[in-house]
């Protein structure tokens, strides 16, 4: 584990609270943005300035009222950019409003998946980082690129997890961790984060953060889902009850020596009974489960099936 999960988030000398970034695109309308961003407890929020009024249209509502640069670290991001020159120049006009030299860095790459293009933004990031720029660029989960990508001066790598909005979680776990067992800067998950043990696993396989939109905004309780991903990224001290923290209660186990949560609609103890090494760097663990929990309406007593109420 590095030492910024227990003390933040630090990109390019400043530290921030929180290791979780949010997005600030596809909320129902601005209040609903405000509001899921201050449950979220971050501290850094991307923006699309190619798509997002901050301040171009007099007229129009201002995201900034929302998530006022006084309140948060705003970071531009190059969305919709597929070459070089449209991301240097919507980072350049980024900070030429006033807004940051922060930047992420997208130079897409393929319009139905939205991998980024990693030769355009190696060429993009070095031409940034000679401007002055603090970096930050979307890239594969590739160990190769992201050493590439520090090497020419960038000051995070951010890899995705899975494709833009998917939702499917992190798809190359070994990756990440070998990405972050080599890398001299943060590394912060990027796209692909659906839920709340998604953002959980990145922190265990040591990312330094996590960013995330769609799997906010686009979720049915999005302040809600806000509240649990900041649960997921804050950065405890050693000893600290994470389940306390949470709001979560442990009961003591039946016949194991482990607590289960009361909240948990069905809960397993079991124990370990061998564990199977698949390949280099892979295992499958059995083990016996001697007891359960359900939650009343959860298990049909009669033919044992999970309940419609589940």
């Amino acid at each position: 584990m590095n030492d910024s999960q227990h003390t933040g988030l630090t990109i390019a000398g400043k530290t921030y609270s929180s290791r979780l970034l949010v997005g600030s695109g596809k909320y129902k309308d601005l209040e609903q943005t405000r509001l899921a961003t201050e449950a979220s407890g971050a501290d850094i929020i991307t923006v699309a300035i190619r798509r997002v009024n901050i301040g171009q249209d007099p007229s129009a509502p201002s995201l900034l009222d929302a998530v006022p640069p006084s309140r948060y670290t705003i970071l531009p991001n190059t969305a919709g950019c597929y070459t070089v020159e449209d991301a240097v120049r919507y980072a350049r006009l980024a900070r030429a409003a006033g807004i940051s030299d922060l930047v992420k860095l997208e130079v897409l790459g393929d319009e139905k998946t939205l991998f980024p293009d990693n030769v355009a933004l190696l060429e993009a990031t070095k031409t940034l980082v000679h401007e002055g720029f603090v970096v930050l660029p979307y890239t594969t989960d590739d160990p190769v690129i992201c050493r590439k990508l520090e090497e020419a001066g960038a000051a995070a790598v951010m890899p995705l997890g899975a494709p833009i909005g998917s939702g499917l979680g992190i798809q190359n776990p070994n990756n990440i961790r070998i990405i972050r067992e080599f890398a001299r800067v943060p590394v912060i998950v990027d796209a692909g984060v659906g839920t709340a043990s998604d953002a959980a696993l990145a922190m265990e396989l040591g990312a330094d953060g996590v960013l995330m939109n769609t799997a906010i905004a686009g979720a049915q309780e999005p302040i809600a889902m806000a509240e649990a991903m900041n649960a997921c990224a804050v950065p405890f001290e050693p000893g600290v009850d994470e389940l306390a923290q949470a709001g979560l209660e442990p009961r003591p186990g039946a016949r194991v020596p482990c607590p289960w949560i009361a909240q948990s609609p069905a809960a397993f103890e079991c124990r370990h009974h061998v564990t199977l090494s698949i390949g280099a760097s892979r295992e499958i663990i059995l083990g016996e489960v001697v007891w359960a929990h359900f939650r009343p309406g959860v298990v049909d007593p009669r033919s044992l099936h999970v309940g419609p109420s589940a």
